[in-house]
């Protein structure tokens, strides 16, 4: 008698059907097109380019996220991790490459697509020894960088709200203000009264409803939005050939090291959603693909690309687990790449409408840095002083702007973002009191000695009157010694000491 043969067929290889990809598919571009288009627009208008260059900056965004994408889950031999993970242009960077076109050194935009290149082929070539070195980003130092992304971008949200443009005549108005503080309660009411599916387009749709009230009240200008090609192919180089900086490479290195974690954690987080094996071989198809996509993302105009967190939150909702469903909208981004039209369409919305959606959008970033944070433990370390320098260090650029004026430019460039201040101080106190154990001090640390002593009354209600703890052994009144034993550690509890006695307690 023959054994049926039966198909072990991996969850994410499910293929659901062309109507069932295409609606699904949708509903992750719809989730993440507010991230893919907001670095493009921060990054251009930091550039100071025209509404123009914007709309070509977005669609190569598109375009560059959606080939990402299809690379990431369809895979090529060495390329990609074939899971429902959706690419696009990554916010770790957004604060250093701000920091690189507006420091006042040489190269400008063109600094900024060298600078990704090469820091992302730095990344393809350390990506074999990667793994090796992830324990020197722990949850400490990468919800410090997390942390900090969010709160750099604050101010970004802050001009928006104001207005964008600090030369226009009504930069700060009330009109302004009160337009993003519309766009930010919509939000709020919508994720608070609307469906799961409007709670997670809210950011979205208050943009939408943002823009038409704008427009009934004079304060959207559309005009450009017919100036331009309805469709064409994103010409590669536009924006001029990429410059190289060491000082611009260096700080986007930093930022390049961000992206391996958090694509790592991206990875392995969607492999546990969908109960699938992610094995190191797969973790480093998937990282070679993410700095492959990123080195070629800035011959069309675009950034680095990375895993987008918030469709891994998606995919945990709906349950929908198929590769296909995400290579599909990847295939609905390349599309939308392609049309410039729409690009204009998303530079056109207002600035302060963007900026009411900011609040929300950068804050949440920043949530989730905290987060992270809130895993590490602070009990008899000096954990605590580690994430407080770290953030007081990167919060130096944003409370005085002018801070490094007077350093060197390739050290201004570094540390004038406060990324790249935050992640370099995080990694060389992790380093320095969790790694190097040399000359640490046998005193705690008034930030470690803190700790509370817990003890709890099972373990009390073993021992007898008289009973004391002399050099590290338990006695009873007589001065015998109580013999001790350890207990298994239970679901990741505290180590559980047991009171050997023959006696009835």
């Amino acid at each position: 008698m023959k054994t049926p043969h039966v198909s072990h067929q991996r969850p994410e290889d499910e293929n659901l059907g062309v109507g069932a990809n295409m609606a699904y598919g949708l509903q992750h571009v719809l989730t993440m097109y507010g991230g893919i288009v907001a670095v493009p627009l921060i990054i251009g208008q930091a550039a100071g380019l025209s509404p123009a260059d914007i709309g070509l900056l977005i669609a190569a965004s598109l375009f560059a996220g959606g080939l990402a994408t299809l690379l990431q889950t369809l895979g090529l031999p060495f390329f990609g991790c074939q899971l429902p993970l959706v690419q696009g242009v990554s916010f770790s960077g957004v604060a250093t490459m701000v920091a690189i076109v507006s420091s006042g050194g040489e190269g400008g935009f063109q600094s900024i697509l060298g600078a990704v290149i090469a820091a992302s082929l730095i990344g393809l070539l350390i990506t074999p020894v990667f793994s090796r070195i992830t324990k020197f980003f722990p949850p400490l130092v990468t919800g410090i960088v997390i942390t900090t992304i969010g709160l750099t971008l604050m101010p970004v949200a802050a001009r928006w709200a104001m207005g964008g443009n600090s030369q226009a005549p009504d930069f700060g108005s009330m009109s302004n203000i009160g337009l993003a503080a519309v766009t930010l309660v919509l939000v709020l009411l919508l994720s608070k009264v609307g469906s799961a599916t409007i709670s997670r387009l809210s950011i979205l749709l208050a943009m939408v409803i943002g823009t038409v009230i704008a427009v009934f009240l004079g304060m959207a200008d559309f005009s450009s939005v017919t100036q331009g090609p309805m469709f064409g192919f994103p010409t590669p180089f536009h924006f001029g050939m990429p410059t190289f900086h060491f000082a611009a490479i260096l700080s986007m290195c930093i930022v390049v090291m961000v992206t391996l974690v958090e694509t790592s954690a991206d990875i392995l987080a969607v492999g546990e959603i969908i109960e699938t094996k992610v094995d190191s071989k797969r973790l480093g198809n998937g990282l070679r693909a993410d700095m492959l996509s990123s080195m070629i993302a800035p011959i069309f105009g675009s950034f680095t690309q990375s895993a987008f967190a918030q469709n891994v939150g998606l995919v945990a909702v709906t349950g929908i687990k198929s590769r296909f469903v995400v290579a599909t909208g990847g295939l609905f981004l390349v599309i939308l790449g392609l049309l410039p039209f729409m690009g204009r369409v998303i530079a056109a919305v207002p600035t302060s409408v963007l900026g009411g959606a900011g609040i929300v959008l950068f804050g949440t970033v920043a949530a989730s840095g905290i987060r992270t944070l809130s895993k590490v433990d602070y009990r008899n370390n000096v954990n605590l002083i580690i994430v407080a320098t770290s953030i007081g260090f990167g919060m130096i650029p944003i409370a005085a702007p002018n801070f490094y004026d007077q350093f060197p430019s390739w050290f201004a460039t570094i540390f004038h973002s406060g990324i790249s201040s935050s992640a370099i101080m995080a990694i060389v106190l992790n380093l320095a009191f969790n790694h190097l154990t040399a000359g640490n001090s046998d005193q705690q640390s008034v930030f470690a000695a803190g700790t509370e002593r817990v003890l709890r009354y099972q373990d009390l209600a073993a021992l007898r009157e008289g009973d004391y703890f002399s050099e590290g052994k338990l006695h009873d009144c007589d001065g015998k010694e109580i013999p001790v034993v350890e207990a298994d550690h239970e679901h990741g509890g505290p180590r559980v000491v047991h009171v050997k006695s023959s006696e009835h307690v």
